[in-house]
């Protein structure tokens, strides 16, 4: 009895080494645990390293529109504060009489001289003139509607009275042109 239980206690221990040396085998070793995390860590900078690329694209990218749009829109406070400007001369050139044309031409010339210039200028720097004629139809886009009158023989939304006229930057409205509409009912 004593050897069965000395077989039985090395049986055991037998039992004990080898579910240890099971163990061991089946942990990963210490190796291809060090190359998980080294994997793990060089995704997640791969990933950290991809979004900042795109965040630096992206931020080049709002830079360049930003510059563009400064180049194109910058002065359109100074551009809009010249308008009126425009509007006098031409007020001054519509108001003047032939008599006053006759007796002060060199100031008549000077006056067109400017509006001219003023308007070359304009041209330079993207600025268009949006000249409605009396007929066309309101677009509530580029125009602005100072009143409404039921005039005969028009049809409502035509344009009757042109105030003053407007002007685009580019593709922007700087100012839209004043215009009165026939409010004429269909018959």
């Amino acid at each position: 009895m004593a050897d069965r239980r000395e077989d039985d206690f090395l049986d055991d221990i037998e039992q004990a080494e080898l579910d240890e040396m099971s163990e061991e085998l089946s942990e990963p070793l210490p190796e291809e645990y060090e190359l998980d995390e080294l994997r793990a860590e060089r995704d997640a900078l791969k990933d950290k390293f991809m979004r900042a690329l795109a965040d630096a694209e992206n931020a080049r990218k709002r830079g360049d529109k930003m510059r563009r749009d400064a180049e194109q829109y910058g002065g359109s406070k100074l551009a809009r504060d010249m308008l009126p400007v425009y509007d006098n001369m031409k007020r001054a050139l519509e108001a003047a009489t032939e008599e006053q044309r006759a007796g002060a031409a060199a100031l008549i010339e000077g006056i067109e001289l400017t509006m001219r210039e003023l308007l070359n200028v304009f041209k330079k720097h993207g600025m268009t003139i949006i000249a409605p004629q009396v007929g066309d139809k309101f677009d509530p886009n580029i125009h602005e509607a100072m009143f409404e009158a039921p005039v005969p023989g028009t049809n409502a939304g035509d344009i009757i009275q042109v105030s003053t006229e407007g002007f685009m930057l580019h593709d922007r409205l700087l100012r839209p042109s004043q215009v009165g509409v026939s409010s004429m009912p269909k018959s």
